[in-house]
């Protein structure tokens, strides 16, 4: 069986990585968690990795902007070293702040492979305020993103004050008719919530989520997944439990969890693609 090696990031405010990184041995990764310097100073690293992801919290801060320092520092030091990466095959997953970063650097949404010029935004949440909350998500099925196969609906926590998804209509135009919006915030029906609040906890446009690049393997997402490790993660697991118990439903499994987004990354590199 292929041995599957992830690299997380961490420092500078960045708070999510111990989660993260135990998603990704959950689904069988073997994960090293690296500072943001340390990848800069030693860029082949890379080499041995087939997943990167960005990870969740508030690099440098914020100041000036969500991810924009973080995007700025590894784009010019290591841009291209990235861009090799992912040309190679490799899998790139950028959450919350990580999402943040990825449309700061240009990353996302790589139409017609454009990896460098940045044309979306995550701007401040039309409340006004910092939402810690949980969410239900809708997932595309004729999305190409790697990381939500097989997934219909999701439910997930976010924790930000900058998720607003924002673009220009023609982008989102092409985003829609490609197929790269990934994953939209829904009402408790499972249907797009209309940019309606709280269902939509920051007014992002067509309620967007989540997107991915053409090729499904850059992927970038507000919810945080790693924060869904485990059953009772969710505010609400003893009240499932016991209506499972009392409906003689099967209980939870980690296929229905965060994890599982992880564990479709590394089952893909596992089955061959990728370098």
């Amino acid at each position: 069986m292929r041995d599957v090696n992830a690299l997380v990031l961490t420092g500078f405010g960045l708070n999510c990585d111990i989660e993260t990184a135990h998603a990704l041995e959950l689904s069988g990764a073997h994960v090293q968690r690296i500072h943001i310097n340390a990848l800069i100073d030693e860029p082949d690293r890379l080499d041995s990795c087939h997943i990167l992801v960005f990870g969740g919290g508030f690099s440098w801060g914020d100041d000036h902007g969500a991810g924009v320092l973080q995007a700025v520092r590894m784009k010019t030091h290591i841009g291209d070293r990235i861009l090799t990466f992912i040309d190679a095959g490799n899998l790139v997953m950028g959450i919350c702040n990580g999402f943040q970063t990825l449309a700061n650097f240009g990353l996302l949404p790589g139409i017609g492979r454009q990896y460098a010029a940045r044309c979306v935004a995550l701007t401040a949440n039309d409340c006004g305020n910092f939402r810690d909350q949980w969410v239900n998500l809708t997932i595309n099925p004729a999305s190409p993103c790697v990381f939500t196969r097989g997934i219909e609906q999701i439910e997930l926590p976010v924790r930000h004050g900058e998720g607003k998804f924002y673009a220009t209509d023609e982008i989102i135009a092409q985003l829609i008719d490609r197929n790269l919006v990934v994953m939209q915030y829904a009402d408790d029906r499972g249907q797009a919530a209309g940019g309606k609040f709280p269902a939509n906890p920051n007014g992002s446009l067509e309620d967007i989520a989540g997107i991915c690049d053409p090729s499904g393997r850059v992927f970038g997402l507000m919810p945080h997944p790693e924060a869904y490790n485990h059953v009772t993660n969710h505010p609400d697991w003893t009240l499932d439990c016991q209506r499972r118990l009392r409906l003689a439903e099967p209980r939870h499994s980690l296929e229905r969890l965060g994890v599982h987004l992880f564990k479709n990354a590394v089952d893909f590199i596992r089955s061959g693609h990728g370098v």
